[in-house]
């Protein structure tokens, strides 16, 4: 009955009829409209084929989902599953299948601290979360994708569209965070931040529909502040942009270029964070919002240019990881392909030696 709820399921999520999905996979309506109701058990070659049609992987007819997300979509009943839950799904999946054989992918994790009630709280945390990441007061989060994976939150990124922006289901030991790679790489670490935020606090599982929005209250709000000082700390902040700020050969618009290149973030994180420490007034704020980054700039200023997180983007532990499995011949290439998804070729993975000769006659004798 869980198999054919399931099938349903994604067949609605794909929007085709029970006629359609029997068509293609080559059964009657009647024997799938039985296969849904639990009434007819469904043969293993007419699940792959199902699965195939409707996009899903096998096992995701037959595992147990992740509990965060089964309690998540028991509250959202009626609602359709959206993409990045769907991809959280998985990607929990394989997490959790990566990391019962390479228990070393997720090293450490770190004490759960409470909710911040307020700004302060909110501040406060950011400079526990960079002491942890090992970032000194100074020094920007650079790569903040593998700085996490340290504490054990693996970040993946996929492009899904204008849909949610990040999601997380916190895991036995570690956790897994999904970001939308459709938006810029401001927001990207942005959201990144944000949800570091949920994993310190161990919130279960947390789906953001939009970091940084202008009507956030409560515990998103301040996510969002705990996030902006991740990235762009006060002290430092307010040192380097008296230094950018005064220069009398530039301007306001070349002072929010260069901060924004130098702490990685997009201008209306960097305008808000700028006005919620008391660097800039409300109409500066603004002025420094619309501000666009040319590649005038880049050239002009000698400016870094990264990408962080640009889909797909896989944790480098959990590739590793993965590459560790197929070396051990734990999985086959077909499996590890699976995992990296769709980033490595066959030909570009490892190259197995081949098996010694008595134990190719041992299988074939």
């Amino acid at each position: 009955m869980e198999i054919g709820a399931r099938v349903a399921e994604a067949r609605s999520e794909r929007g085709v009829t029970q006629a359609q999905l029997a068509a293609t996979v080559g059964l009657d309506r009647t024997a799938l409209a039985k296969i849904e109701s639990g009434s007819r058990r469904v043969a293993a070659v007419e699940l792959v084929a199902i699965a195939r049609e409707l996009g899903r992987r096998v096992e995701w007819f037959v595992a147990e989902t992740p509990p965060a997300l089964a309690s998540y979509r028991r509250g959202t009943s009626g609602v359709a599953v959206q993409a990045i839950d769907t991809e959280l799904d998985a990607l929990v999946r394989d997490a959790e299948f990566v990391t019962s054989h390479c228990p070393e992918l997720v090293t450490g994790q770190p004490e759960i601290f409470p909710h911040p009630t307020t700004p302060e709280e909110a501040e406060k945390l950011a400079t526990t979360a960079r002491s942890l990441l090992g970032l000194s007061p100074e020094q920007p989060a650079h790569d903040l994708s593998r700085l996490v994976a340290g504490i054990g939150l693996l970040v993946f990124s996929e492009d899904l569209g204008e849909g949610a922006d990040a999601g997380t289901v916190l895991l036995k030991r570690g956790g897994v965070a999904l970001i939308n790679g459709h938006w810029r790489v401001g927001r990207r670490r942005l959201a990144t931040a944000h949800e570091l935020g949920h994993y310190l606090v161990a919130d279960e599982f947390s789906l953001d529909w939009r970091v940084a929005a202008a009507e956030a209250s409560g515990i998103e709000a301040r996510l969002d502040r705990f996030a902006r000082a991740v990235l762009l700390p006060s002290a430092d902040l307010r040192a380097r942009w008296q230094e950018w700020s005064t220069n009398p050969d530039e301007s306001l618009r070349d002072a929010a270029v260069r901060a924004a290149s130098h702490y990685e973030t997009d201008m209306a994180t960097l305008s808000r964070r700028l006005f919620e420490i008391g660097l800039v007034d409300r109409s500066r704020a603004d002025d420094i919002r619309r501000v666009q980054t040319k590649q005038a700039d880049i050239v002009e200023k000698n400016l870094i240019v990264r990408n962080e997180l640009a889909p797909i983007a896989l944790p480098r532990t959990f590739e590793q990881a993965v590459l560790k499995l197929y070396r051990r011949e734990v999985i086959t290439s077909d499996r590890a392909l699976g995992l990296l998804r769709g980033t490595f070729t066959e030909p570009s993975l490892p190259t197995l030696p081949p098996a010694p000769e008595a134990e190719i006659w041992e299988v074939t004798s």
